[in-house]
This record gives structure tokens, C-alpha cells and sequence, in this order.
């Protein structure tokens, strides 16, 4: 207990600050993957051939790719190496980075939110998008107005774990560089290796603690919104 306060009140590891920035990353991140994978989910529901197999494509190769792979490559290959920058270049170093990862983990995981938000479509009857497009609506108004609303009903469970399973994520970030949870954590065994099973505590305390809510939230509107069959 005593080496649990002493590390919690040590200037030297700002745990809120740490934990704040993994929050950053899930929120941002989490918006990024919810667009691109949408995105996809509908180039995967496509009556064109083409665009069925870009968004197939691009789900098997990005989900079968470790992650870390894929920030590695955007931290030190696009950033460090090529230059690339996505934020003004009077913008921090530190900055690009994170704007790097946040990239890095919302195309990592728009696959599981494309397969998601795909498994819902396939919850809808196929007799309502018929129905739809019996009556003068086009595939975009059909899939928009009708097939949808009906799809993220069915998807909020596996896009609740997606999240979850984002922000678990986000201590992979720590291999560029970005002062996270887990980069955190790793500064403290470094220098209080005696206070290892604290340390482990902490970190795994602000993970439930950012996990469970949602966790408990997702759920709860997963079984309200359930669609009766």
C-alpha cells in the first residue's frame, strides 16, 4: 500500500496526465474507425463487384497486419523517415505523432467496425430493402434510410468490444514514443522495480476504469435496442 500511494504521488509519473492521453487517443481514434470503417462496411454490401472486393481486401490485409506493424510503420516510416506530417509544420514533434497513431489506430481497427456494422446489415430481412427499393429508392437512400438505423442496432454489442478492445490497444502507441498508460508504466519498473506489483495495479485499476463504463453502456442499450424478430 505504501509504494501504491508513494508512485501515485510521485511528481516524476503523472498517472492522470498518462491515462488522459490514452483516453485521447480511444476518443479520437474511436471516431476515426467509426467513419472509415462505415465506409467500408458499405463498400463491402456494394452491388458493384469492384468495390465488394476493395473493401474485402482491405479488411483480410489491414486486420491480419499487427498492429503494432502498422504504428511502427506510420510513427518512424511515414514521420521520421519520409516526413510526412498531418498537422501544420510549426506543430510539436510530439504532436505529429499522435496524429500518426491515432491514424495508425483507426485504420487498424475500422476492420472490426466494417465486420460489425456488416453482421448488423446481415441481421436486417431482406424482404425490407426490397421492400424499399420496390417503392422508387436507390441503394444509397435504401441503405441509408432503412437497412442502417435497423444495422447499428444489431452492431452495438461488437462495437462496444471494438472499443474496448481500442483502448486496451492504445498502449501499443508507447513503441513511438507517446507518454500513454503503458509508456508510463514501463518508466516506473524501470526505476522502482521493487514496486512492481503496485505499479501493475495502477495500470490495470485506470483500465477497468476506463473500460467498464462503456462496457456496462454498450451493454445496456444492446439489450434495449435489441430488434425483436
Amino acid at each position: 500500500m505504501e509504494g501504491f500511494l508513494e508512485l501515485l504521488q510521485n511528481p516524476q509519473y503523472n498517472v492522470l496526465a498518462a491515462f488522459g492521453m490514452t483516453l485521447v487517443l480511444t476518443i479520437l481514434s474511436a471516431i476515426g474507425a467509426l467513419i472509415l470503417g462505415l465506409i467500408v462496411a458499405v463498400l463491402r454490401v456494394s452491388p458493384v463487384g469492384i468495390l465488394r472486393m476493395f473493401g474485402g481486401l482491405y479488411v483480410t490485409l489491414i486486420r491480419n497486419t499487427p498492429l503494432t506493424l502498422i504504428v511502427v510503420l506510420c510513427g518512424f516510416g511515414l514521420l521520421n523517415l519520409m516526413g510526412v506530417r498531418l498537422l501544420p509544420a510549426s506543430a510539436p514533434l510530439a504532436w505529429q505523432n499522435i496524429a500518426w497513431a491515432v491514424v495508425a489506430l483507426s485504420v487498424y481497427h475500422a476492420t472490426f467496425v466494417a465486420e460489425a456494422i456488416r453482421s448488423g446489415i446481415n441481421t436486417v430481412p431482406v424482404g425490407q430493402a426490397e421492400a424499399a427499393r420496390a417503392i422508387g429508392l436507390n441503394f444509397g437512400q435504401t441503405l441509408g434510410q432503412v437497412v442502417l438505423p435497423q444495422a447499428f442496432r444489431g452492431a452495438i454489442a461488437p462495437l462496444g468490444n471494438t472499443l474496448i478492445a481500442l483502448t486496451k490497444n492504445t498502449t501499443v502507441c508507447a513503441a513511438i514514443g507517446i507518454a500513454e498508460a503503458s509508456f508510463m508504466m514501463r518508466n516506473m519498473i524501470e526505476f522502482n522495480p521493487n514496486y512492481i506489483f503496485a505499479i501493475f495495479a495502477i495500470v490495470a485499476i485506470g483500465f477497468v476504469i476506463l473500460t467498464l463504463p462503456p462496457g456496462l453502456v454498450f451493454t445496456h442499450y444492446s439489450r434495449k435496442l435489441t430488434v425483436q424478430r
